[in-house]
C-alpha cells in the first residue's frame, strides 16, 4: 500500500527558512508539486517538478523556494528562504506515479513577523 508522508513545517520568524520534505512508499513518483493553501483562500501550486526535473514555481516564490527530489530515496522537498508572514499556510505534496496521484496530509507552515 503505497504511502505519503509530508513532515518539516513549524513556526518562524519572518526572514527565515524551513524545508518541507515529502516522501512516498511502496511505489516510484515521477513528478511532485507542492501546494498551499491559506485560510480563506483557494489551494495554489507553489512548486513543481518533472520526471525530467524540469521545475516551475508559482511568481510569489519565485526566487526563494526551490523544489528538488532525491530518486534515490524516493523523496521531494521544498526549501524555503526569506519566508514572509503571506507563505503562512498548510502546505501539501502531491506524487504523481504512472497510475495515479497521491496527496500527502498536509503540514502547517506559520511565519510571524
Amino acid at each position: 500500500q503505497a504511502q505519503l508522508l509530508e513532515s518539516g513545517g513549524g513556526l518562524v520568524q519572518a526572514g527565515g527558512s524551513l524545508r518541507l520534505s515529502c516522501v512516498l512508499s511502496g511505489t516510484i513518483f515521477s513528478a511532485m508539486g507542492w501546494y498551499r493553501q491559506a485560510p480563506g483562500k483557494q489551494r495554489e501550486l507553489v512548486a513543481r517538478i518533472t520526471g525530467g526535473g524540469s521545475t516551475t514555481y508559482a511568481d510569489s516564490v519565485k526566487g526563494r523556494f526551490t523544489i528538488s527530489r532525491d530518486t534515490g530515496k524516493n523523496t521531494g522537498y521544498l526549501q524555503m528562504n526569506s519566508l514572509k508572514p503571506e507563505d503562512t499556510a498548510v502546505y501539501y505534496c502531491e506524487a504523481a506515479t504512472v497510475l495515479r496521484s497521491f496527496w500527502g496530509q498536509g503540514t502547517q507552515v506559520t511565519v510571524s513577523s
